[in-house]
């Protein structure tokens, strides 16, 4: 009896862990995956994984190495910080990036060995193919704005004097120092005489601020490098986005432009393994940096440009070689997936099609980057709603997945996981609607679940099956609401004319998709009508900013982080004005004013705001500025309206220190706990 008794307890015990739910605090303990790249002999993969310290408020990155055919991991550094893999030889010595130094493991393994000693560090670093050089990028100051250089003997001034834009871009005010472009001897550890191949250019490489490794190359013989810039100033580079791909030849010293016809964006330069292509990405439209991505490709010797997907209707994230250059592989969104495609190119590429292109993998989950190659598989990171990002093995002929790292199934054994499933709605002009609807976990369709309208921003940024470490679909629906996740217009996977239809738009047809979305799922018998809420972040937030003088009582809260509100003092404020001018279609003081800043301007319906609403808003943001956030919870205030102003002075357009995000998610449910009070769960 006693025997049975026990075994009765350790059932329940095991029954309790099973039925716990992601927490904010459990969010922040997951590994966070990498991939960096497959060994040359394609036996292993070498892959980061980065766990958060709370207490420290930082973070630690460290390297692993696994077959590609699965296995034990093994951990290969173990240094506080983070480490990234420059170069792996033939012989199996694997060279990294520390602290801005360059770091050695003798045969991938044992005590690693610093083999620079660079003044000011290094940073995207590339190795030429002969190896004699070394390619890396560093600040250099090209301009002077602060007043210690214009007024050197006022040692306590600190100004900053601006004749033109950008004066500021992103979270950082501009201090007259650009990102450029440097080549070194290299022999064993030791570093020559650096040349700037971008001397005295106001211009980055790499783009700054996301810009990285990707926006500079060697060429296959080493006698090139082929990097990424927009070579403009000021006003010029504030309204548009034509970046270009250079080549700079390192015996001239002679730089020419690769892609000058082109004005969009032209984007990370690969060659074929045999030097005889050259492939990038390109956008046609200057100014529009949600333009259909296409992937073009350059036949070296002619120098003939051909548009692979100038016939496909979708835009692509990124791609890689095959090893014998016979294929490309790339990752694009489709119908609320991101997946893996594969192009076969005809010896001819004049006589490429769509036809070409195949869908490698199918399925409810995002395959998010292509870290190798290994025979006739591909090395990919892959997500989905419930899972944060793991390594796995993709047969590219099969399209079969098979999971190689398991960093968080210890967290993920305990939790009962949501349920996640696609739905489709007619829209109001007729068109098919796709939304991702998340329940909570034990589900019981015989209960009432209040039910959350997500926003997504962008606002052309694709809702897929991605993990985020603060806008968690899990963790929302972990805390018993279900979401409804629409892909209003303007979202990638469904057409280019989808996702342009937004654009000048943004009051119109997707707000109507967001209350088409959600008056459908409604309409079921387990949501609780009286208890609805919608919360974004971007053009989320604007989104929400417009729902509360729009939605006509459909919703009892609203969240709104970062949010547009008033878009005449936006477009005055904000700094990349190539997106605005795209977006709003012009500024507000035309005479004929868009539409923007009328009828699609939220605080143009301020006065039938009666909603309470929780604002959230970065000290540090500058695509929208603090002014956005404070008047909306000023005019809340004064209306006498329940509202929250929860202020991060340290944080930009995201929450990026943990404790932070700790704040952020508390506050987050406090809110909705207080203003839908779920019961249910």
């Amino acid at each position: 009896m006693k025997k049975i008794l026990v075994l009765a307890g350790v059932f329940a015990v095991t029954m309790a862990q099973a039925q716990q739910r992601m927490t904010p605090e459990l969010l922040w303990k997951l590994g966070r995956v990498s991939a960096e790249t497959v060994t040359p002999d394609g036996k292993s993969v070498i892959y980061g994984v980065g766990y958060v310290n709370m207490d420290e408020n930082s973070s630690e990155r460290n390297l692993y190495r696994i077959p590609v055919t699965g296995g034990q991991p093994t951990q290969i550094t173990s240094t506080k910080g983070g480490e990234s893999v420059v170069h792996i030889d033939k012989a199996g010595n694997i060279i990294y990036l520390h602290k801005g130094q360059l770091w050695q493991l003798t045969g991938g393994k044992g005590e690693p060995k610093q083999l620079t000693n660079f003044e000011g560090g290094l940073s995207n670093i590339r190795f030429s193919p002969d190896g004699k050089y070394v390619l890396f990028s560093r600040e250099v100051e090209v301009k002077k704005v602060h007043s210690s250089d214009m007024y050197p003997k006022l040692k306590k001034a600190n100004a900053y004097v601006y004749d033109d834009l950008n004066y500021r871009h992103w979270d950082t005010w501009e201090d007259g120092k650009f990102q450029h472009v440097f080549f070194a001897p290299y022999n064993d550890g030791k570093i020559g005489t650096a040349t700037d191949i971008m001397p005295g250019e106001p211009h980055d490489t790499p783009q700054m601020p996301f810009g990285g490794l990707e926006d500079m190359i060697w060429s296959p013989d080493s006698k090139a490098i082929l990097y990424v810039s927009k070579k403009k100033f000021g006003k010029e580079y504030a309204v548009s986005t034509n970046t270009d791909i250079y080549r700079y030849d390192l015996a001239s010293g002679k730089t020419s432009n690769y892609t000058e016809s082109n004005k969009g964006y032209d984007t990370a330069p690969a060659y074929s393994e045999d030097g005889t292509k050259l492939a990038w990405l390109a956008m046609d439209e200057d100014g529009n940096e949600a333009d259909q991505n296409e992937l073009i490709i350059s036949d070296v010797k002619s120098g003939k440009k051909y548009n692979l997907t100038k016939d496909w209707d979708e835009t692509i994230n990124s791609f890689t070689w095959s090893k014998d250059g016979s294929k490309i592989w790339f990752v694009a969104p489709t119908k609320g997936t991101i997946q893996l495609f594969e192009v076969e190119l005809p010896k001819n590429l004049g006589k490429f099609s769509a036809k070409n292109i195949k869908q490698v993998t199918k399925g409810q989950f995002d395959i998010n980057d292509i870290a190798g190659q290994s025979g006739n598989s591909l090395i990919v990171s892959r997500t989905d709603m419930n899972h944060a990002a793991e390594l796995f093995r993709v047969d590219s002929k099969s399209g079969k997945l098979t999971q190689l790292t398991n960093v968080n199934d210890a967290i993920y054994s305990k939790l009962s996981l949501s349920k996640v499933e696609p739905r489709i709605t007619k829209a109001t002009d007729g068109k098919d609607l796709f939304s991702w609807v998340v329940y909570p976990p034990d589900f019981d369709p015989n209960k009432k679940y209040p039910t959350l309208l997500y926003c997504q921003g962008g606002p052309q940024s694709a809702l897929t099956q991605y993990y985020s470490y603060r806008w968690n679909m899990q963790l929302m629906a972990a805390n018993g609401y279900i979401v409804v996740a629409p892909n209003r217009r303007g979202m990638p996977g469904h057409g280019d004319e989808w996702n342009r239809q937004i654009s000048g738009d943004w009051g119109g047809q997707a707000i109507r998709d967001y209350l088409t979305a959600i008056d459908d799922v409604a309409k079921e018998k387990y949501v609780d009508k009286d208890r609805l809420g919608a919360v974004g972040a971007s053009y989320g937030g604007y989104s929400v900013f417009m729902l509360a003088g729009l939605h006509e009582g459909r919703f009892k809260t609203f969240i709104a982080h970062d949010g547009l509100f008033d878009m005449r003092s936006w477009y005055g404020t904000t700094e990349e004005l190539f997106f605005a001018n795209n977006e709003l279609k012009g500024p507000y003081w035309d005479t004929k004013a868009p539409k923007a800043y009328k009828e699609f301007n939220p605080i143009e319906h301020a006065n039938k705001w009666n909603t309470p609403i929780l604002i959230v808003q970065g000290g540090q943001d500058f695509r929208v500025g603090i002014e956005q956030g404070l008047q909306a919870f000023q005019l809340a205030q004064l209306k006498g309206i329940k509202s929250r102003l929860l202020y991060l002075p340290d944080e930009n357009h995201w929450v990026l220190q943990p404790q932070n995000a700790i704040v952020w998610q508390s506050e987050f449910f406090k809110w909705l706990d207080e203003t839908l009070k779920p019961t249910n769960n």
